[in-house]
């Protein structure tokens, strides 16, 4: 089986042969510990199969400490730490009086953050077909309500909210629309999934309330999702943070899959609010065991995870990002685990 037919057999839950997993190693992460990180990854080709070791003499993380760079739409970010992503710090809408002149950036020519090539990425869609490989269409982090909040600021966009602000409903058609030019190009292409990722929680509780997710967000997710799912794609999504109060309000938007993370969510709540009605992308702790914990307990964890949400039908696959302070000897550790449970289920 290739990873392309595992993995649509583990979406539609049809039997597998391996759990999926992805392993993102920051560039945070790479910067601080170096040739021991590529030593680690050495050790571990079956999820690092084409790692060529790094020269440490010329690379460096795209993001730098210090930098600034604005987006298409005119967002200012700034950066505070090598390798991780910004905050948004100048907002072009932070003022309604803005609105009438304002224009987003033209989807044929930028993504959400660069400019882009359409017939250089279905030339590049078209090669991974031949190749048998898994085929993607990528909505960039944020496409939404995060977008909302990049043009308004933070503590406006939740007034406008809570006030029921009419202007805010023409910013979510104007991002609405300009998502469906790009989903149309992913649907034209046949692509295998498109992901849709963005943040919808705090530590412990969603970003808004169910309500306000139904009025806000919920009919734009569904003019997004809609045509993908129709169009027999899988609809891929992501957010950090608690979202068990949206889980229903998600599956209901069309997602296929949903990326929760583990502890924050609370790997029983997601045994009870999730597994069987989707396939679960879990997203693994990178705040508490995994940084700090002992090799041991990260193998536990990773156990109890494939036990509680894994089947032999599928449905459970790990995405895991690792930021420093994460030690070598724990990544190994997380790698290690992966590996070992990876064909739990058919074994």
């Amino acid at each position: 089986m290739t990873d392309r037919e595992n993995y649509l057999r583990n979406v539609k839950m049809t039997g597998p042969e391996w759990i999926p997993v992805h392993v993102n190693l920051s560039d945070s992460l790479w910067n601080e510990l170096g040739e021991e990180l590529d030593e680690v990854v050495a050790r571990h080709p079956r999820l690092f199969p084409n790692h060529d070791p790094r020269d440490f003499n010329t690379w460096a993380p795209r993001q730098r400490k210090g930098q600034c760079e604005r987006d298409p739409w005119g967002v200012l970010w700034d950066f505070e730490y090598d390798g991780i992503e910004g905050q948004t710090v100048e907002h072009p809408l932070d003022d309604w009086a803005k609105f009438n002149s304002f224009e987003p950036p033209d989807p044929m020519r930028y993504t959400d953050r660069t400019e882009i090539d359409w017939d250089r990425w279905h030339a590049d869609v078209h090669w991974q077909k031949e190749r048998g490989e898994l085929t993607e269409g990528n909505l960039d982090h944020g496409y939404f309500l995060m977008r909302l909040w990049y043009l308004r600021g933070f503590d406006n966009l939740m007034l406008d909210i809570a006030t029921g602000e009419p202007r805010l409903r023409k910013l979510c058609e104007m991002v609405t629309r300009r998502n469906l030019v790009r989903i149309r190009q992913f649907i034209a292409a046949d692509v295998d999934v498109v992901y849709f990722g963005e943040d919808l929680g705090t530590q412990t509780a969603s970003i808004i309330s169910p309500r306000d997710f139904r009025e806000w967000v919920l009919p734009y997710y569904r003019q997004m999702m809609g045509p993908v799912r129709e169009a027999g794609i899988v609809v891929d999504t992501h957010s950090d943070g608690y979202i068990m109060e949206l889980v229903d309000l998600l599956l209901d938007a069309g997602a296929d899959v949903l990326n929760p993370q583990d502890l924050c969510n609370g790997i029983d709540n997601i045994e009870r609010e999730i597994k069987g009605r989707c396939c679960i992308k879990l997203d693994v702790d990178r705040q508490k065991i995994i940084p700090f914990g002992t090799p041991g307990e990260i193998r536990d964890l990773i156990e109890e995870e494939t036990r509680k949400l894994g089947s032999p039908e599928g449905g459970l696959s790990f995405i895991s990002g690792v930021f420093p302070p994460t030690p070598p000897e724990n990544v190994d550790a997380l790698l290690s685990a992966f590996e070992e449970f990876q064909t739990y289920w058919w074994e």
